[in-house]
């Protein structure tokens, strides 16, 4: 599901186990994982309640240069982004930025077009790979 940029997957597995998964995923692609962000833990800090939620950046020089070179404020969306997170009704989500719609959003042309097909086929395989049962 792709809704404002924003494309959605529904996992079979907890939120915990799902981040885990997608960040193996990542690594076994030879990407590198910046951060691992635990927002619920964070609420948890001061306070407050949170479903569990997880922000994971990662990404390559080699595929966000490009899109830096093209415009360089595109550096804002870079490197890459996919959240995990359990809704009130208690199902999992994967949601990353689309690249295409990255590339809109910065004005970003014709010129990395193939790098915005290479991205955006990425996180599919990214996505799948994670939620896909063994």
């Amino acid at each position: 599901m792709a809704t404002d940029g924003i494309t959605t997957v529904q996992s079979n597995f907890g939120a915990k186990e799902m981040m885990d998964r997608l960040e193996a995923e990542v690594k076994a692609k030879g990407l590198i994982v910046f951060a691992r962000v635990d927002h619920a833990a964070g609420a948890a800090e001061v306070g407050m309640q949170l479903h569990p939620t997880e922000l994971l950046i990662f990404g390559n020089a080699r595929g966000g240069t490009p899109l830096m070179q093209a415009s360089q404020v595109a550096g804002i969306d870079l490197p890459l982004k996919a959240l995990v997170y359990q809704d009130a009704a208690g199902k999992v989500w994967l949601a990353y930025n689309n690249p295409s719609w990255i590339a809109q959003r910065h004005g970003l042309g014709a010129s990395v077009a193939p790098n915005i097909q290479a991205l955006t086929k990425a996180l599919e395989t990214l996505a799948a790979g994670a939620v896909k049962a063994q």
